[in-house]
């Protein structure tokens, strides 16, 4: 491809509302360019990478014997009031109605669809196992898109789906897909953890992530030597228990102190010594939630324990405990309370349930019962729940997902197959999805340096950047020329940029993009014979004789792939 004729509009400072590295510079390169919030254009070059990462996604699943399809983006909305999807998501989706008025839907994912037809089709074990999949659109009405690519209202997916017999062959299909993203991810030259998640909206038992680190991301994920990788959603820790000084229930007068530090501070005792007591409203009812001082609760994990859930106003804390927030706490209270499990040992301070109040030497299981769960949220440093190391958190970008799904589709949508004795059975269904839009802005958040991007060679726009220093020089134009001839023959994939530009601007473009090899023709190569040859990820330079360029250049990139 000549540059001259390729639609390459790159900026030489950063759009003012972007943050992400990724975003900043796949808009200074003329990847993409933003229409509306969360709503991006792939320009030729960005569409060039999207495809690359496509074609390997295709390429590994269809190794595993997917087959592809390819499902609509609106759905009838009772596919979706079926399995109760509808009215459980929320916002999130986009809703709206046809000319008819029948309800439509536009799709966040396709586990609806896919069960649909399966239940149409499917009829017998021997029609079992199949994995299918699709590369399509789908759309989420974002309340913050930002951070460009990474968080957009409408992206591309891979999103596969396996329907088995049993437990044990869901198990092979969930593995054979392991395997399949790793070598993607791996193929697509980035860095990233497999961890534990938390199945969410998609339900099902078991869920895994696959996560790229990066300061970009909104994901955290906690991570041992030893192996441990669980998402923060759901990581679990090993918390010391704290010795309190002195033993015996006394109430204390605290006047005017609230909060977790001024209760500290004034008590002059550590955080964790304290008790932190928010007061919930369920569909239940009311549920008061307890962790450490020093710790913060987990949402997620709380909404496994209680579902879902919104902090009591002001006049419900006064009613329901006597005082006001700051001074509430689980003695004496007779409502349903949580502790977390840190909280099973240990002797704490908390609030007396009157204004200005609190109690020292509070023991649970003596002083007040509560029901123990993991609701914490997991820090750095604490001990691994595998060896008792300590553990890191890492902030990630998810690029992939899989879930065991059971029969959580195929049972409200009666999708069903006849066993060996003729019995009718639930499908057991898995799935598993991938954003080739991640994957790009994770290759950028981290290979790329001050200068610009550095692709990875399987999903670099171009392998190879000719730059023509002097294209009204013509020694220089025909060397190139001949040379850019004899690379695409040889089946490279090459941007000549052969415009009538400044040099610098050629370099600081070439940087910019990120192509893995630039190959410079200028005058002072031309005088000495040669070819200028630079590594985009290393800075390693070559220099080649002009006769033999176009082979020495491909024994680099051979080498590179």
């Amino acid at each position: 491809m000549r540059a001259s004729r390729l639609f390459f509009p790159t900026l030489k400072e950063d759009p003012a509302e972007a943050e992400a590295i990724s975003h900043k510079l796949m808009v200074r390169a003329g990847l993409v360019r933003q229409l509306a919030a969360g709503l991006y254009i792939y320009l030729p070059l960005g569409l060039r990478v999207m495809d690359k990462i496509c074609a390997i996604i295709r390429d590994e699943m269809n190794a595993i014997g997917a087959q592809e399809l390819s499902m609509p983006v609106m759905h009838p909305a009772e596919i979706w009031q079926t399995t109760g999807r509808y009215d459980e998501i929320g916002d999130e989706m986009f809703r709206l109605k046809d000319r008819g008025g029948r309800d439509m839907v536009l799709a966040m994912t396709h586990e609806e669809v896919i069960t649909w037809l399966a239940a149409k089709e499917i009829r017998s074990y021997k029609d079992l196992p199949q994995v299918w999949y699709q590369i399509q659109t789908k759309l989420r009405d974002e309340a913050r898109p930002k951070s460009g690519i990474l968080r957009t209202r409408e992206f591309i997916m891979k999103d596969s789906y396996s329907f088995d017999t049993d437990e044990q062959a869901l198990e092979q299909n969930y593995e054979l897909h392991i395997q399949a993203y790793t070598r993607i991810f791996h193929r697509c030259g980035i860095r990233f953890y497999m961890v534990e998640s938390d199945p969410g909206m998609m339900g099902g038992a078991t869920a895994h992530e696959f996560m790229a680190p990066s300061a970009a991301g909104e994901d955290e994920v906690a991570l041992c030597d030893c192996g441990y990788a669980a998402n923060v959603e759901l990581a679990r820790s090993i918390s010391g228990v704290p010795e309190f000084p002195d033993a015996g229930v006394v109430e204390v007068a605290t006047p005017d102190v609230r909060t977790i530090d001024e209760v500290s501070a004034f008590l002059k005792v550590d955080p964790v010594l304290l008790l932190k007591s928010l007061l919930l409203i369920t569909d239940d009812g009311p549920v008061l939630v307890m962790v450490r001082g020093d710790q913060e609760v987990q949402e997620s994990k709380l909404n496994r324990v209680i579902g879902a859930s919104r902090p009591a106003n002001a006049e419900e804390i006064r009613e329901l405990t006597g005082a006001e927030a700051g001074f509430i706490g689980p003695v004496g209270l007779e409502i349903r309370k949580i502790a977390d499990e840190s909280l099973e040992r240990g002797v704490f301070v908390t609030g007396a349930n009157r204004d200005g109040f609190h109690i020292r030497g509070v023991v649970l299981g003596t002083d007040f019962e509560a029901e123990l769960a993991d609701i914490r949220r997991v820090k750095a440093n604490e001990a691994c729940p595998h060896c008792q190391k300590p553990l890191s958190i890492e902030e990630v970008i998810e690029i992939g997902n899989i879930f065991k799904l059971g029969t959580k589709y195929s049972e409200p949508m009666n999708a069903t197959f006849l066993d060996e004795n003729g019995k009718e059975q639930k499908i057991i269904m898995g799935s598993y999805g991938i954003g080739p839009a991640r994957i790009a802005a994770a290759a950028v958040e981290q290979l790329s340096d001050e200068k610009g991007i550095s692709w990875p060679m399987n999903i670099a726009p171009f392998s190879i950047h000719l730059a023509l220093v002097q294209p009204k020089d013509s020694q220089q134009t025909a060397i190139a020329e001949k040379l850019y001839s004899e690379l695409m023959a040889a089946g490279a994939e090459v941007l000549f940029d052969d415009r009538v530009i400044s040099p610098g601007a050629k370099f600081k473009d070439a940087e910019l993009l990120g192509c893995p090899i630039r190959v410079t023709v200028g005058k002072r190569s031309v005088a000495d014979g040669v070819v200028e040859v630079q590594l985009r990820g290393t800075g390693e330079e070559h220099k080649f004789d002009i006769g033999a360029a176009a082979e020495s250049v491909m024994a680099v990139l051979d080498e590179l792939v």
